[in-house]
């Protein structure tokens, strides 16, 4: 099979599908690979070293243009719409349920999507999520306290305090992945951490685990709204795969909490949980609603490229041999954990949440397997 892997175009994102390493593997199995010029460069990969492993370097336009397979990061962006190919199976985070465009954009296209983020194991776990969930929750925490600070235009609070100074409060709405490493990170810090969700049972795991200054409180709307009214930073780490996340904190919430309140929402690629979400970029991360900073950025995991590089493709690399051998169809009858990543194939939704988060037509992904 011919594999591709295009440079993201994402503002500042320097994440990359695969590594030289991974390339030189798929390599030995058989496989054509092709990587378009400076993709890895971002990760510290330089195109020598894919050639090293075997790999061809070209431009965007033949990666898609020759590829069967394409392997990414982040979702198609417009300009790569019309590159895109009916019958080309594109593996990548796709976040549809918080893009109709992007969705009606591939439906056009007529190529298989799957993506990362619903491949779902026996469990429930998504294990192509654990990876990007686990720095994103870590980062939400340095990125809050960074702008807590005065001169960008937060309270001007040191998280953690100081003998005699009270410590900030964290609140972090949601106790998955992102959110207990985010409390892990804030409560290292010193801070006094206050973490909700709707789940008991996960409540209580983190109960036992974390140290004293974390206190679980489940996640009515009663509690957010009063929680908020004390918080010096909210983390929003709430996730329903597939689907648009619930909004937990609305305009109105905000003239209750106090000048320079810090709110990051990890949630925003899929929506956002926070009513006044919207995504923002590296470049241009924060901006402020009535004397509240947000950082919202969608692609928090590709400020520290290295890292995450290594972290996702550990995970996806699987994946990416087991469709590269098989072919998506063989693939995905085989593996029910890859059949739940088909979001869109051929034309047709065939992921329900999707379908009903735009309210379009929705195709059994059955029909689609041969």
């Amino acid at each position: 099979m011919i594999i591709g892997v295009p440079k993201e175009i994402k503002t500042l994102e320097n994440r990359v599908g695969l590594t030289p390493a991974h390339c030189a593997d798929l390599i030995k199995t058989g496989h054509k690979l092709i990587v378009e010029t400076k993709a890895g460069e971002g990760s510290g990969f330089s195109d020598n070293e894919y050639k090293n492993a075997g790999a061809q370097i070209c431009q965007a336009s033949d990666v898609y243009r020759e590829a069967d397979l394409v392997v990414k990061v982040k979702e198609p962006l417009e300009t790569e719409y019309a590159l895109i190919r009916k019958g080309q199976t594109i593996f990548t985070y796709f976040h549809f349920a918080s893009s109709r465009q992007l969705t009606e954009a591939m439906i056009k296209s007529g190529a298989v999507c799957i993506s990362y983020e619903t491949v779902e194991k026996s469990d429930r776990s998504l294990p192509l999520l654990v990876p990007m969930s686990e720095v994103a929750g870590r980062m939400a925490v340095q990125k809050g306290a960074n702008y807590l600070e005065k001169h960008n235009h937060g309270r001007g609070i040191l998280l953690g305090g100081v003998p005699g100074v009270p410590p900030a409060n964290v609140v972090i709405l949601g106790a998955g992945i992102v959110g207990a490493n985010a409390a892990k990170m804030a409560a290292g810090l010193g801070a006094r951490v206050t973490i909700m969700d709707i789940n008991l049972t996960r409540l209580r795991q983190l109960d036992d685990i974390m140290p004293a200054n974390v206190t679980t409180l489940f996640s009515s709307q009663s509690n957010v709204n009063e929680a908020v009214k004390t918080a010096d930073l909210i983390i929003g780490a709430i996730l329903v795969p597939g689907a648009k996340a619930p909004i937990l904190i609305t305009r109105e919430m905000l003239k209750t909490m106090k000048p320079g309140t810090v709110l990051v929402d990890v949630a925003v690629d899929q929506g956002g949980c926070i009513e006044t979400c919207k995504p923002t970029t590296h470049e241009n991360p924060t901006y402020i609603v009535d004397g509240i900073v947000h950082y919202c950025v969608a692609n928090m995991p590709g400020a520290v490229p290295f890292t995450s590089t290594l972290a996702l493709t550990n995970v996806t690399f699987p994946y990416v041999c087991q469709i590269a051998s098989k072919g998506w169809q063989k693939a995905c009858k085989e593996n029910q954990e890859l059949k739940l990543g088909l979001n869109v194939v051929n034309g047709q939704i065939v992921y329900k949440k999707i379908s009903e988060a735009f309210d379009l037509p929705y195709s059994e992904v059955e029909q689609h397997l041969g």
